[in-house]
This record gives structure tokens, C-alpha cells and sequence, in this order.
């Protein structure tokens, strides 16, 4: 290693080669290019005479000490384990130097030291050096390239600047699942395709690289720049731009109880005997305390007898988890749902990211076996995760983790699932999403885990697989087989609770579980309270195939159409055509039952790729829903006649969202008949509504009631925008509560309009699948309650215990309440839960 330092404060260069001669020669060429104030040193070979290619962690660190700047290190290098051991260089540096102003770049080695110097040298800060080191290819393939070439992938687009930024807009930012969907998005493409993060200033990587990608940190509201070059650079940008507005697909997600404030501790004493975390999956259990036993993986070190053919049981272990993994996630969908089956989706990206496969594989050598190179590169994708400031984000080195085990007990020829010695409460550290899906819920009675949160993988499938859970309990120190009473609900735990406690949970515990399978078994049957006044429980839906399965889950309709599944992914709208056969066959599917339209709701927040619209300051406040149809009319008309032609013979109703002044209703309403003409007229019955969302539309409700034929109530715009409290912000998710007594006051207000017209109100939003929300909403004059299929069985359930004029008494009350938190309570006891 040698370096020299001859000026000022300038941003330090390093180049890091398995040859030492080359790296000495990459330097002495860029020193005698320019630059002579930037300090710069080579960390080229080993220390071994016979054999002296190759790279040392140590020399890096040396040479990035050596030429130390406040103002950062750019480290270059040529391939393999410069890479690797240039990572492993930064856990080792001692101060002043700090890992955090150490970039390493992915620059040609030779041209983009140069470039780095010549740069560095004028006082550049270290990411335009690095830029101007990316770039210094540009010069020779503009000289050498032929015209005929000059767009294909042998001219990187990242050196044109061709590229595009999105603002990440989902509450949680490009955690596992988002980033997993960017990753298989990618891979549609014969693309090459790179991310950076613009608002942390983060270096460009392969957007196939699911480890890569979530390693970046992007937070919600950060800005995110994506370069593409090759064939379908163009189709790639535009399909990663619509999964953008879609939020990464991650709008539909359930929600999870709200985090607990960072200045609470995880476990504090509610009385004696109780512990108190965090509730995570509803219901009560009790049983005895079992502890989960994993087999000890002990990882062999030494040489391995054949180093390609531990490369090859690397492989094949590879692939056999995926068939695990894969078999998890057909289990979970069949038991909880696509959105919980979605994180196994993820893992599987995890065994497919080229960083980690590529990193473990070359690591594997004379010196190291599968097994250790596997642990060692699993470990360090890991730790970038928890080096986020994150926290959501930094819990994801734990899928990285889980997935690393897998297959590490598949190389070591070990069963890796936990155990459980008898029936009981199961408890833990925590749980990784595969074993919380292998878990047998005759065997386990509950989940208490140390750690964890409401937002882990393993909570939501806690939920969708009906286990009561509490997290962040903090270490039970109890012996095995104490008593344990579990409270999913109240998130907390009583150790060796007295026997009155044990008989009531219990009570509890076999009145829930005979509800919900009598639920189930009734789910096709009405939902009528006890005092006869019949609910229509009906599904929120996206395509065909949620059509079927929401009549499957036992729904009478659908209260709510999304139709923003034809207009994403796509760089020309959909035809007229194209939607009436899509409109007609979830009509067809439901099998004469209603269905409520929603015309396109898009705008800002979700933008279209072909539908361009200049920038907004808060897009929740600007074009969007009826106001982009407003804005372009013959988008919105198309879609109105192809829904009429399907109306016609079916069931149909359309509802126009985000409407706030009478005067967009009588706009579109003039429009519908004009599309009703141009198609030979409006369809007998045919019902016209409008989504109660902005509070001027609520406020002004005995208006619209006159001129509208239904209104559904959308609670969780309705909330946020009453409130002034963004629902995915996670800070204020006490506040963002649809059962407000000020949102229910404007449901009221909506009801009480729609009564005196004859007119019937629905509500589409999250609280219509909330069992504590439903006797308010159904006391308040709701008629239809839409919500996610999963949750029908349970709603029709509550409409059926309930009596409606005892549920317009505990509406009444509920609205001279002062908080959400009280309404719950009042709720809960009316349900007697």
C-alpha cells in the first residue's frame, strides 16, 4: 500500500486491485493526469510471494486511513473480493475515519479514477466525484461506439442521465415486500436497471438485488432515482413509475396495531403477576409456558474437501428452501390471505438476489466451505439492513436472517424448525415468518415473544392465522409449564393468573372459537340483526379473481370496485373494449349480486405514466378522483359507457370518488347522460352515487341526498381529512381512528340526509370490517358495510348479535363522547368482548 497526501482538505481516493503492480500503476496514471493535491493510494495484492494476487481487508483500511478527509474516501476497485473485502474494511476503520463518508464506487476502475481525481481535485464534493467517476466511460464510448449502437446497452444510460425520480409515497417506505415487488418488476425486463436514493445521496444499485434495494433505506416521502438502459428501458421505467402510484403495492395492506411510543418501556408492571407489550393478534388464550427449541446449527470452519462441489451443495440447498419457502406460502394463502402471503414472496427474492448469492459463492474456497462462506455473506447483507436509521426498515435483517437459516440447516442436514415439547403458550426471542407459518395452531395455543413488533412479518400472519400474540413482552422469566394467560387484544400477560381469571379467559377463549366457526358456516346466509333490519355485507375487490373470491368468503356483493387495476402498469389507457369484457366478467361472477363501480380514482398521489400532470405541493388535496375526470373527459367518459353497456344486464351501480361541491356532482351527472345517449340510453334501475370522503361533501349532505341515488362513506380518507392526520403516518395513529366522535358526526350528519331522501348509505373504508366499529355504523343508519373478504364472515356475525334500536342508542352516545379511545371502550362492552 502506498499513498501521499500533498494538500488541502480534498476528497481522498483509494484503488483497490488483485494486483498490487496495477494498482500502483492506476495511480501513478491519474496522478500524472491532473489532480496533484488529492491524496491517493493503492491497496493492490497480498502479502504472499508465490501467490500475490488477490486483495486484504487490512490494506484497504490502511489506505483509506491514510489518505483520510473530513471530506469523504472514494474507494474503486476492479472485481470479486475487492468488493467483499473493501465492505469488510469499513467495519475496521479507526478514528477520525468514518465508514459513513466512505463511498464505495462502482466506476471502471482505470477511467473513473482518473475522472475521480481530476474531479476531486477542484474541491468537488464526494458525490459529484463519484458521479464523474461513473461517467468516465462516456468519453471512449462516445468516440469508439457506432451511430448504430448509440442507444443500445452498450452505451450505459446512467452516463446520458437518462432516468426518472419517484417520490416514495407508502408509510413504511421500500421495506422487504415493496422492494420485492420492485425487484420482480425489474425482472420482466431485459433491462439493466439501477436505484439511488436522492434524498440520503446514496450511491446507484442493481434494482435486482432485493438486498441491495432494501439496503438503501428509503423512507416514506423520500425521492428515489431509477436509471434503465437495454431493450425495454423505456417499458421498465414506465412499469417501475405505475408501481410507484400504486405505492409499491402496498395501499391494501391490513393494518397493524400502532407502534408503542419510543419513550415506553417494552415491559412494565401492570399488577401483580402481569406483564404488559404489545397486543399483536387479537383473542385470549391460557396455557402452559413452552419455550421454543431450535436445533443448534454448528457451522464447520476449514478447508473444504472439493470447493466446487461445496459451490454445488450451496445451489442445491438454495433450492430446496425455495421449494420450502414456496410450499409456506401456498399454506399461508390457503390459511391467511395473499397480503400475508406476500412476505414469503419476499424470501424468496432473497434467495434469488445476485448480491448475496454471488458474495457467498466466491467466498467459498480452499479455506472456506459452503456452509461458513453461506453464514458470513447472509451476516453481512444482514448487518446493512440494521445500519438503516429505520427502525421497520433495520427489522428486515431478520427475514435476511431467517432465510440465511434455512438454508444453512439444509447445507448442515438439520431440521431448522423450532419445537415445542407438549401443547401450551408458546414463547421466544422472537419468530421468523416461516416458523410462525409452520406453526400448528392445535399445538400452540398463543404466542408471547420477547422482541418483535406489530409490524413483523410474524404478527400479521399471527393475525391472519387467528393465534392470539403479544410482542415486545420483554424475557418471561418463568419456569416451563407456568400458567400463562395471554391477551392478544389487551397485549399484556398474566403469569400463573388465579383460577377465577383462567375460567374467564377460558369462557372467552371457547365462545370466540364456536362464533367463529358458526360464522363461517353461516357466511352465505344475510346478516339480519336480532330486531330484523337486514345489512347488505359486501366485498371491496380489484379484479376477476377477487370477484370469485369474495362470493366464496359468503359476500352479498361488492360495495366496492377498485378500477385502477386496468389503468396501472401500462403506457396507453385501457380501450372502451377492454373494460366492458373486464367490468362484464365480475359482474358475471358474482352471480346477479350488486356491484358498486368506482370510476378511476387516481391523481397526484397515484399518478398515471401516460396521463402526465405537472407537479402538486400535497396531492391529497389536489387532482384527483372525479377532479382528474373532471380534467379529462374522455377518459372518465369511456369508462362510464363501458360500465353502462355492462349495467344494462347486470346489476351495476357507479360512484364517482373524491367529490366535495355540488357542482362536480351536476357536472358528472351531465356527463353520464350524454354517455347514456351516445349508447342508446340510460339502463332501467340504474343507481348513481358518490363517496363520502371530503367533509364538505357530509356537511353539505342534505344537498346531495336530493340529487344522488346512494352515498358510501370512505372512512379512511373521511378521517384523515377531518382530522388533519395522515393515515400512514405511524405517529399519529391514535388520532387517524374512523370511530372519532368528529368522523361519526359526519356520518351521522350523512345518514340522517340520506333518510329524509330515501336514499341508503354505505361505508367502504377499513372501519367497515372493524367488529367494534359495526354496531355504531349499522346504529348511525349504515345499510351496507364493504370491506376485505377475510373480514365478512366475522361482520356478519356482529350484524346478527346486535339489536338496532340498542345500536342507535349506543350511537347516540358515542357521539357525545370526547375520544375515539372512549367509543371503543363503549363498543366493546355493548359487544360484551
Amino acid at each position: 500500500m502506498r499513498a501521499e497526501r500533498i494538500g488541502g482538505s480534498l476528497v481522498g481516493i483509494v484503488v483497490v486491485s488483485h494486483s498490487a503492480k496495477l494498482a500502483e500503476g492506476v495511480v501513478e496514471l491519474a496522478r500524472q493526469m491532473g489532480g496533484g493535491d488529492v491524496a491517493l493510494a493503492a491497496a493492490g495484492g497480498i502479502d504472499d510471494p508465490e501467490s500475490p494476487i488477490g486483495t486484504d481487508a487490512f490494506a484497504i483500511k490502511e489506505a483509506i486511513e491514510s489518505v483520510w478527509s473530513d471530506d469523504g474516501v472514494l474507494v474503486l476497485m476492479d472485481l470479486g473480493s475487492a468488493i467483499m473485502n473493501a465492505e469488510t474494511a469499513l467495519e475496521f476503520l479507526e478514528p477520525p475515519a468514518d465508514a459513513s463518508r466512505v463511498l464505495l464506487c462502482e466506476a471502471p476502475l482505470v477511467e473513473g479514477t482518473v475522472a475521480a481525481v481530476a474531479t476531486a481535485g477542484i474541491g468537488a464534493s464526494l458525490s459529484e466525484v463519484a458521479a464523474e467517476a461513473r461517467a468516465g466511460l462516456t468519453p471512449k464510448i462516445e468516440h469508439l461506439a457506432p451511430a448504430e449502437a448509440a442507444e443500445s446497452e452498450a452505451t450505459p444510460e446512467v452516463a446520458r442521465g437518462r432516468s426518472i425520480v419517484l417520490r416514495v409515497g407508502n408509510p413504511l417506505g421500500l421495506h422487504l415486500r415493496p422492494a420485492s415487488r420492485l425487484v420482480e418488476t425489474v425482472g420482466r425486463f431485459d433491462a439493466e436497471v439501477r436505484i439511488a436514493n436522492r434524498t440520503t445521496g446514496s450511491d446507484p444499485v442493481p434494482a435486482r438485488s432485493l438486498a441491495r434495494v432494501s439496503a438503501l433505506g428509503v423512507r416514506q416521502g423520500h425521492e428515489i432515482e431509477v436509471w434503465a438502459a437495454g431493450p425495454d428501458a423505456d417499458a421498465a421505467l414506465s412499469a417501475i413509475s405505475d408501481l410507484a402510484a400504486d405505492d409499491f403495492g402496498d395501499r391494501d395492506l391490513p393494518a397493524a396495531p400502532p407502534p408503542p411510543k419510543a419513550e415506553t418501556p417494552a415491559v412494565e408492571p401492570r399488577s401483580e403477576g402481569t406483564v404488559v407489550g404489545v397486543g399483536a393478534s387479537p383473542g385470549v388464550a391460557v396455557g402452559p409456558a413452552r419455550y421454543l427449541r431450535r436445533p443448534a446449527l454448528e457451522v464447520p470452519t476449514g478447508p473444504p474437501a472439493d470447493p466446487e462441489a461445496d459451490r454445488q451443495r450451496l445451489r442445491q440447498a438454495i433450492d430446496a428452501v425455495r421449494a420450502d419457502i414456496e410450499s409456506q406460502r401456498e399454506q399461508v394463502l390457503a390459511r391467511a390471505g395473499e397480503a400475508e402471503a406476500d412476505i414469503f414472496t419476499a424470501h424468496l427474492l432473497i434467495l434469488d438476489d445476485e448480491h448475496l448469492i454471488g458474495s457467498a459463492l466466491e467466498r467459498i474456497g480452499p479455506s472456506t466451505g459452503a456452509a461458513e462462506a453461506w453464514q458470513a455473506a447472509t451476516e453481512a447483507v444482514a448487518d446493512d439492513f440494521r445500519r438503516l436509521e429505520d427502525p421497520y426498515q433495520a427489522q428486515r435483517a431478520d427475514d435476511v436472517e431467517a432465510v440465511g437459516r434455512q438454508v444453512l440447516a439444509r447445507l448442515l442436514g438439520v431440521d431448522p424448525r423450532p419445537r415445542m415439547e407438549a401443547p401450551g403458550v408458546l414463547v421466544a426471542d422472537d419468530l421468523t415468518p416461516g416458523e410462525t407459518a409452520t406453526l400448528d395452531p392445535e399445538m400452540v395455543q398463543a404466542i408471547v415473544t420477547a422482541a418483535g413488533a406489530p409490524t413483523s412479518h410474524s404478527a400479521i400472519l399471527a393475525r391472519g392465522l387467528g393465534v392470539p400474540a403479544v410482542v415486545a413482552a420483554g424475557p418471561l422469566e418463568v419456569e416451563e409449564g407456568t400458567p400463562l394467560l395471554v391477551d392478544g387484544t389487551a397485549g399484556s400477560v398474566v403469569i400463573d393468573p388465579p383460577p377465577e381469571q383462567v375460567a374467564e379467559a377460558r369462557r372467552r377463549a371457547e365462545e370466540d372459537a364456536r362464533r367463529l366457526e358458526e360464522a363461517r358456516s353461516r357466511a352465505a346466509a344475510p346478516a339480519v340483526t336480532t330486531d330484523g333490519v337486514a345489512i347488505e355485507v359486501a366485498a371491496n375487490i380489484g379484479s376477476v379473481e377477487d370477484a370469485r373470491a369474495a362470493v366464496e368468503a359468503g359476500a352479498d356483493g361488492v360495495g366496492l370496485l377498485r378500477t385502477e387495476f386496468l389503468y396501472l402498469n401500462r403506457t396507453t389507457p385501457p380501450s372502451e373494449e377492454e373494460q366492458e369484457e373486464t367490468y362484464r366478467q365480475i359482474a358475471e361472477a358474482l352471480g346477479g349480486r350488486p356491484l358498486v363501480l368506482r370510476t378511476l380514482d387516481v391523481g397526484g398521489d397515484k399518478p398515471l405514466p401516460f396521463l402526465p400532470r405537472p407537479p402538486e405541493q400535497n396531492p391529497f388535496l389536489g387532482v384527483r378522483g372525479l377532479r382528474l375526470g373532471l380534467a379529462e373527459p374522455e377518459l372518465l367518459m369511456s369508462q362510464v359507457r363501458a360500465a353502462l353497456r355492462v349495467a344494462a344486464t347486470h346489476p351495476v351501480r357507479i360512484m364517482f370518488p373524491m367529490v366535495s361541491v355540488l357542482s362536480e356532482w351536476e357536472q358528472v351527472r351531465t356527463m353520464v347522460g350524454e354517455a347514456a345517449e351516445q349508447i342508446g340510453g340510460l339502463p332501467d334501475g340504474l343507481q348513481i352515487g358518490v363517496m363520502v370522503e371530503v367533509p364538505s361533501l357530509a356537511l353539505a349532505a342534505d344537498r346531495f341526498a336530493a340529487v344522488v341515488d346512494f352515498f358510501s362513506i370512505g372512512t379512511n380518507d373521511l378521517t384523515q381529512y377531518t382530522l388533519a392526520a395522515e393515515r400512514g403516518n405511524p405517529e399519529l395513529a391514535n388520532l387517524a381512528d374512523a370511530l372519532h366522535p368528529s368522523v361519526l358526526s359526519l356520518i351521522d350528519r350523512t345518514c340522517r340526509a340520506a333518510a329524509e331522501h330515501g336514499r341508503w348509505v354505505g361505508v367502504c373504508g377499513e372501519a367497515a370490517g372493524d367488529p367494534l366499529a359495526v354496531p355504531i355504523l349499522v346504529g348511525l343508519g349504515v345499510t351496507e358495510l364493504s370491506m376485505s373478504p377475510v373480514a365478512i364472515a366475522q361482520v356478519k356475525d356482529v350484524v346478527r348479535r346486535i339489536d338496532a334500536s340498542d345500536a342507535r342508542r349506543l350511537a347516540a352516545s358515542a357521539l357525545e363522547m370526547t375520544s375515539a379511545e372512549a367509543v371503543r371502550q363503549a363498543a366493546a362492552a355493548f359487544l360484551g368482548t
